[in-house]
């Protein structure tokens, strides 16, 4: 039996792992804020047409992300504890979407994340 394979998966996996390769702790932690945004974004669309399949990879992946960075937090650091509870509860929220999927939540996370994103950027 032939395994099915996204062509554009492949792809998008080659440039994630060019862009990790090489890649300052600031950057990688906007390639994880990128990637997050992203599966979101492919989650909603999936759940949208009924696709369960690719809204189950898109939500594992962004829970991957969010590991990532749970992974370089430093606790040591005033702002350590503070990180790990958001992305332990966006974890948690995105796992619990697995079971009972909801677009606002995620679109939310997805919102908070993106406003992070842009004072990290600004700053």
């Amino acid at each position: 039996m032939l395994i099915q394979r996204d062509p554009s998966e492949a792809y998008r996996r080659v440039d994630f792992d060019a862009r990790v390769s090489g890649a300052t702790p600031k950057q990688l932690v906007e390639l994880c804020f990128e990637q997050l945004a992203g599966s979101i974004d492919r989650a909603i669309f999936a759940a949208g047409r009924g696709d369960n399949a690719m809204k189950s990879a898109a939500l594992t992946r962004a829970v991957a992300a969010l590991t990532a960075l749970q992974m370089g937090v430093d606790t040591e650091v005033p702002t350590g504890s503070a990180l790990m509870q958001l992305y332990q509860s966006a974890r948690r929220a995105v796992l619990d979407c697995a079971v009972r999927f909801d677009a606002a939540v995620l679109e939310a996370i997805r919102r908070d994340f993106g406003e992070i994103r842009d004072a990290m950027r600004s700053s």
